[in-house]
């Protein structure tokens, strides 16, 4: 029923529907955590233990090669990034695609703070893709898998070359665990542990493949790299990280929530289930904009919309008449109405991204909930819309 006053009936049994921290797994507690080695050393054998137990899952969940190396790493999703770019970047030229805000902000910082020489950055307005095939396989590539701000999803690797010299690095947060990633073709991946297994903030993963380790060994930037940023001493990886012994003291509450989401992945069927359930999140958001009269994918093409960060813009010929701050405030209504009811919680679109929704629709969210939100949506819309008149 769209862009009509009437009030749901149910309300979703999960509201959550940030993009980050997610919702946590279906029948998650506290009590989940009961196993938690709080006030022991993550040195010890069994703190160690838990640790490598989080990089084994994820290799097995994930279906990483086992002669890529994964470790826990400091700072969430752009620790590992930021500490990936600055280890080895520098050694040849960079191409840099950005499409959404975090995308940009890796394009300021290899501009401006590691001010390398050789670069080429190729960049589009959100809800679009820039020109994948501008990518010189002779150079690094540095891209977001998945643009979380902006719903905007690489479609496939087929644009990455399988012979190519450089290294790729790429962004994966919103993409592990939830979109099919193909691990022949990327280099250096990240992620973090609160996006799509709704796990704990401030603790990153990074994989590398054989040819960023050969890196890591041979090229040593003129740069000087802080401790939480080294990954090798001398021509010799740090292996002890890529084993759970990390480079600092990690919150051993995050590391139990890790792995019972991790254990959760497992007891589902792993990669291809959680898969399934992200796209099911998908297509039932899909079907609503077919009908919407109001909103619509901010990703411009099928082929590319998101199925975590599912990104709504507001299309109403009333709505795109206002200007930017008037749309701000409307959105802001439309979310506070949403919020004040139980019905979604933390759904307005990045600070940064076009005024519009939206709504996280990885592996932990249930498509019943979806389904649900989606008629507040509506009501939520159409309450906004009549203080307009």
């Amino acid at each position: 029923m769209n862009e009509q006053n009437v009030r749901p009936a149910k309300l979703p049994s999960s509201p959550n529907f940030s993009s980050g921290p997610c919702a946590k797994r279906p029948g998650w507690s506290l009590s989940a955590l009961d196993d938690a080695l709080v006030g022991r050393s993550h040195r010890s054998k069994p703190g160690k233990q838990k640790l490598e137990e989080v990089i084994t899952l994820s290799r097995e969940i994930l279906g990483i090669p086992e002669d890529y190396r994964i470790g826990i790493v400091p700072g969430s999703d752009t620790g590992a990034i930021e500490m990936a770019m600055w280890s080895m970047l520098g050694e040849r030229g960079v191409d840099v695609f950005a499409w959404e805000s975090f995308g940009k902000e890796w394009v300021t910082d290899i501009t401006k703070q590691l001010k390398l020489e050789d670069i080429n950055v190729y960049e589009a307005e959100y809800g679009e893709l820039p020109d994948l095939a501008k990518y010189d396989a002779k150079r690094d590539v540095v891209f977001t898998w998945n643009g979380t701000t902006s719903g905007v999803r690489v479609p496939n690797g087929e644009w990455i070359s399988k012979s190519r010299e450089g290294l790729t690095f790429c962004d994966a947060t919103s993409a592990a665990f939830a979109m099919d990633l193909p691990w022949e073709l990327l280099d250096v991946t990240t992620w973090s542990w609160q996006k799509v297994l709704g796990g704990e903030g401030a603790h990153g993963m990074i994989v590398l493949s054989p040819r960023a380790a050969e890196r890591l060994k041979t090229y040593k930037p003129s740069r000087p790299l802080p401790k939480i940023f080294r990954l090798a001493k001398g021509a010799e990886l740090i292996e002890g990280i890529f084993s759970g012994e990390t480079i600092n003291t990690p919150s051993m509450l995050a590391v139990e929530d890790a792995l019972d989401g991790l254990r959760w992945a497992k007891s589902i069927g792993g990669l291809s289930q959680l898969i399934a359930r992200t796209e099911a999140n998908l297509s039932a958001i899909s079907e609503w904009v077919k009908q919407s009269t109001w909103g619509a994918f901010l990703a411009s093409k099928p082929e590319t919309v998101s199925s975590t960060s599912i990104c709504l813009k507001i299309v109403d010929a009333e709505f795109v008449k206002l200007d930017a701050k008037q749309q701000a405030a409307f959105v802001k209504s439309l979310t506070s109405l949403l919020e004040k009811e139980g019905a979604a919680y933390d759904i307005a679109s990045y600070r940064d991204a076009p005024a519009g929704l939206r709504v996280w629709g990885g592996a932990t969210v249930e498509t019943s909930d979806i389904k649900d939100v989606l008629a507040w949506l509506d009501y939520a819309f159409a309450t906004a819309k009549s203080s307009l008149a």
